[in-house]
């Protein structure tokens, strides 16, 4: 079973710099394997809280190789929450990978701990019948402070669900759980990685001039 590593983050760095250098990105220092993952960009100016820019991945099996190169891609340059990131924000960027495992079917909405386990939601609509999902990753309920029920409800929202949420619409819920490994990495620790093993620093359009 594999965990995330400061590899796969190097990677999705890669990927990103490569992109917009119209250039093949240096090959991955990581093993592959078959597991959901998601990649999230956040950028961080003047020492303020992470903000996000970009959070994608996928809850079915991939390779990892593949999937965190098309990932890194998707999350940061087609969010639609966010403008594309720009090549100028790299400095500013942390990129944090997960891999998910562990994933079981809960006995109802309140099956599963705040900080443990990531949620996946699947109900109907009591009148319109539409099916509705959505997920968080186990950080997210934690970094908010949230209760389950405050952290089901905003799921709820984010699947797309638009009534009044009543104790029946939770129990509509078919909740999965599931665990994740992460490893984040800002950009600055990323620039001392490839020089440290590569003995160059990344710049961007073929200039000497690094980005840091």
């Amino acid at each position: 079973m594999a965990s995330a590593n400061k590899e796969m983050a190097v990677y999705c760095f890669d990927t990103l710099v490569s992109h917009y250098n119209n250039e093949d990105s240096p090959p991955p220092a990581f093993d592959d394997a078959n597991h959901p993952l998601f990649v999230t960009w956040k950028k961080i100016v003047n020492g303020g809280e992470p903000r996000l820019r970009g959070c994608i991945g996928t809850l079915e099996a991939r390779r990892l190789i593949s999937g965190f190169k098309d990932y890194a891609l998707t999350s940061a340059l087609r969010d639609r929450r966010f403008p594309p990131i720009q090549p100028k924000e790299l400095p500013f960027l942390q990129c944090t990978v997960s891999v998910l495992t562990d994933y079981e079917d809960a006995e109802d909405y309140l099956d599963w701990e705040v900080g443990t386990h990531g949620i996946i939601i699947e109900f109907t609509e009591p009148v319109t019948n539409i099916k509705r999902n959505a997920t968080y990753l186990p950080e997210v309920p934690a970094h908010e402070g949230w209760t389950k029920i405050e952290a089901i409800d905003s799921l709820v929202r984010k699947a797309g669900y638009n009534g009044e949420i009543t104790e029946a619409v939770r129990r509509r819920i078919q909740l999965t759980r599931y665990q994740s490994t992460l490893f984040s990495m800002h950009y600055s620790e990323y620039l001392s990685y490839v020089k440290a093993t590569r003995g160059l620093v990344p710049a961007i359009n073929g200039t000497s001039k690094p980005l840091s």
